[in-house]
C-alpha cells in the first residue's frame, strides 16, 4: 500500500509539473537569440552580422521591436540572408497584436500560415496556439514556430513559471512582479516596476503583460 501511495504521489507531482510547464505564455526560444538581451559577442557569432550592424542593434536596445530590427537590417542584407538570420535572431511577436507584416517575418511562415495565426485571435494561452496551429503542422513544426511568438500574461493571475518565461526576467524581478499584486491598471505596473528599471526596459517588459477583466 505504501508503494502504491508513493507511486500515486509521484504521478501527481509529475502531472502538476507538466501542467505548470504547459501554461507558460512565452514560447520557448532556446535556439533563437533575442537581440534585446544578447551580448555583443553572441550577436557577432550569428550569420551575416558584422561590427556595424551589431553596433546599430545595441544602440536601439533594450526595446527594439521586430519591425524596427527588420527596417534596420533590410537595406543591408538580401532576403535570403535575412531569412537565414531570423531563424537565429528574432524579437518575439505578440500573437494577438502582431501585424501581418510582423507575422510574415517569422521564418517559414507564408501568407496561408499567417492567416491561420490571425484566425484564432484572441489567444488566451500558448496552449491554445499549440492546439490550433497543430491542426496544420506537426508537433516539431509547432515547437519551432513557438520560438518566435508570445501571448501576454495576466499580471494578477500569472503563475511564477509564466512570469519567469518573459525573456530577461529572473528571480529578483519575479519577486517585484508578485510584490505589487493585485494590479489595478497598467499605469500602476509601470509606476511600481519603474522603480527598478529604466523606461526602455520598462517598455520592453510591458509588451509581455496585460490586465484582463475580472
Amino acid at each position: 500500500m505504501r508503494r502504491k501511495a508513493s507511486l500515486c504521489s509521484a504521478l501527481t507531482i509529475l502531472i502538476t509539473l507538466t501542467a505548470a510547464a504547459g501554461v507558460t505564455q512565452v514560447g520557448k526560444n532556446d535556439g533563437v537569440v533575442n537581440p534585446n538581451l544578447a551580448g555583443k559577442d553572441e550577436l557577432l557569432r550569428l550569420a551575416h552580422l558584422d561590427e556595424n550592424l551589431v553596433a546599430s542593434i545595441l544602440e536601439q536596445r533594450p526595446s527594439i521591436g521586430m519591425l524596427a530590427l527588420h527596417e534596420l537590417l533590410q537595406p543591408m542584407l538580401s532576403e535570403e540572408a535575412l531569412e537565414e538570420l531570423y531563424a537565429q535572431l528574432f524579437v518575439p511577436i505578440d500573437l494577438n497584436t502582431a501585424s501581418r507584416e510582423e507575422i510574415l517575418l517569422v521564418p517559414g511562415v507564408g501568407r496561408r500560415m499567417a492567416h491561420e495565426f490571425e484566425e484564432y485571435r484572441p489567444y488566451k494561452a500558448m496552449a491554445q496556439f499549440r492546439r490550433e496551429i497543430g491542426k496544420y503542422v506537426d508537433d516539431d513544426e509547432v515547437a519551432r514556430l513557438e520560438q518566435y511568438v508570445f501571448v501576454p500574461i495576466d499580471l494578477n493571475t500569472a503563475s511564477e513559471d509564466d512570469i519567469l518565461s518573459i525573456p530577461g526576467v529572473g528571480q529578483r524581478m519575479l519577486h517585484e512582479f508578485m510584490e505589487y499584486r493585485p494590479y489595478r491598471s497598467m499605469a500602476q505596473f509601470r509606476r511600481e516596476i519603474g522603480k527598478y528599471v529604466d523606461d526602455d526596459e520598462l517598455n520592453r517588459l510591458a509588451r509581455y503583460v496585460t490586465l484582463r477583466p475580472e
